[in-house]
């Protein structure tokens, strides 16, 4: 297909395709190994059926998992399992997961621990799950006291981010991915607003894709991925996974945004700049929850699985984004001030 976007996330012998475009989803049955014989299509009832490949000859079995965040978890976890045994599937065999982030973590994960690791790919359903969840091999799971707490790196073998799937999406849902894509206009420091919806998709899976292939398990500049998401994980926990990801994530840049004013590292300009991206180009929300105090906040912050020897915040600057440690409360309280004036 012509109008398909290919993106290689270049992992050495690990190395992966990600298709973009209008019926990508098609592209990964020209990607399956010749060993393959059963296929477990890892989804959810509310995907529709339509965005779900043909994979015959192979023996296919789909198996559905629960919606929401309350679902990604390890009970999800070993009764995919033991659906998995009951059907046959073996090490051989190849995992596919048709969804949104939930079901692209959940069926990564899976496939990295049952039978200590089958192959995986991914046809992404969502704009969150095409630019970010999908791409770059972090799989994980929830438990109380924190998000994707337990987790491994397993990356896909293919990827297909199909465009067909947006038509499906509402506001809400298309919000989520709005909420991730901003991040990338500070990463690259780019205006990603003047490319056409399919080449920035492109664009950003390209982003990505770069910074994994020169830090595979974050030890370094992948933490970049994580701006805006210190505050927004903490906001998820705080309305009970109730706040939608991407949402969070669009508070938490703009909290970022006036830390980093507040420690002297960029202007009230730059502050306005994120402004712009979040409410002019993307129109989303950036209301911290109600009855959510700084305390709270702070502690919920410190839960983070990102968090070093203390709090540790992405953070801009004149040079763009880097990691900061050692971020003391004064500057946190008063950054959360700041977003709550400016909220009105």
């Amino acid at each position: 297909m012509s109008d398909i976007q290919t993106v290689r996330v270049d992992l050495a012998d690990r190395s992966y395709p990600v298709f973009v475009g209008r019926g990508a989803r098609h592209e990964l049955a020209t990607h399956i190994g010749s060993q393959v014989r059963r296929i477990a299509v890892v989804t959810q009832q509310d995907v529709p059926a339509a965005l779900i490949p043909d994979f015959s000859p192979f023996e296919t079995h789909t198996f559905i998992i629960g919606n929401g965040e309350t679902h990604k978890t390890l009970e999800t976890v070993q009764q995919l399992c033991r659906s998995f045994s009951d059907a046959g599937i073996t090490r051989s065999d190849l995992v596919i997961g048709v969804g949104g982030g939930l079901v692209t973590d959940v069926a990564g994960f899976t496939a990295a621990v049952y039978h200590r690791g089958l192959g995986v790919m991914h046809v992404a359903t969502t704009l969150l799950g095409m630019i970010d969840a999908a791409i770059g091999g972090k799989t994980g799971v929830n438990i109380p006291e924190g998000k994707n707490l337990i987790g491994t790196y397993w990356q896909p073998q293919a990827v297909a981010c199909d465009m067909d799937a947006l038509l499906t999406l509402s506001t809400q849902d298309l919000q989520c991915g709005y909420g991730e894509m901003a991040k990338y206009h500070f990463i690259a420091r780019q205006d990603l607003s003047l490319l056409p919806l399919g080449q920035r998709i492109a664009r950003c899976v390209e982003i990505k894709g770069d910074i994994v292939a020169s830090d595979e398990r974050e030890s370094g500049q992948r933490a970049l991925l994580n701006y805006g998401h210190t505050l927004a994980h903490a906001l998820e926990i705080a309305t009970d996974l109730t706040m939608p990801h991407g949402v969070a994530v669009s508070v938490g840049i703009l909290y970022a945004a006036h830390l980093a004013q507040v420690m002297g590292r960029i202007t009230s300009k730059r502050v306005q700049e994120h402004y712009d991206i979040i409410h002019g180009v993307y129109n989303l929300q950036t209301s911290l929850p109600d009855g959510l105090d700084s305390s709270a906040a702070i502690n919920l912050m410190r839960r983070d699985k990102k968090a070093l020897s203390s709090l540790t915040f992405v953070l801009d600057s004149s040079d763009g984004l880097q990691v900061v440690d050692g971020i003391i409360e004064q500057d946190l309280e008063r950054a959360l001030d700041l977003l709550r004036r400016r909220q009105g």
